[in-house]
């Protein structure tokens, strides 16, 4: 170990503030804390916004989520169901999640997006009733037919 490594460097790294950026690297982000709610989700729009078969988001309280950069190059999608959809407009990364009459107090935001390390771990599935006929959920995480606090669990 040099001189100027810290003996905990894994465990800073994993410290906010946490940086991400898309692809291309044009637009880039902080996030001082982050919340606890952290799922996959399964629905037909995020699937196909993320070409995968689901999409995980994290999130963050508005003043918690800075932008360090290219936030003028962010490009729009607004569904039919009132959803906005964020990405960069240079590459398409898939950047950011707001519901539909959402307040503004939460940044939902891809975690692929991250380069930082986290300590958290995604809590959930959602929208399993509309995932991928592909594709198997095999982890041990709850696992909603449609949101998170929909009553309706697939068990």
């Amino acid at each position: 170990m040099s001189n100027n490594e810290h003996p905990n460097a894994s465990y800073l790294s994993c410290r906010p503030p946490y940086k991400g950026q898309c692809l291309c690297g044009a637009v880039q982000y902080s996030v001082d804390a982050l919340e606890a709610k952290m799922g996959h989700c399964h629905c037909s729009m995020c699937r196909k916004f993320h070409g995968a078969a689901f999409a995980t988001y994290g999130e963050a309280k508005t003043e918690n989520f800075h932008w360090l950069s290219g936030e003028s190059l962010l490009k729009s999608y607004h569904a039919a169901n009132g959803t906005q959809r964020k990405f960069c407009g240079v590459c398409g990364s898939s950047l950011i999640f707001e519901e539909a009459n959402a307040s503004g107090a939460i940044v939902e935001f891809a975690l692929g997006t991250l380069d930082s390390d986290i300590s958290v771990k995604p809590d959930v599935h959602i929208f399993v009733g509309n995932k991928a006929s592909w594709y198997s959920v095999e982890d041990d995480l709850p696992c909603f037919h449609e949101g998170r606090d929909s009553s309706r669990e697939v068990l």
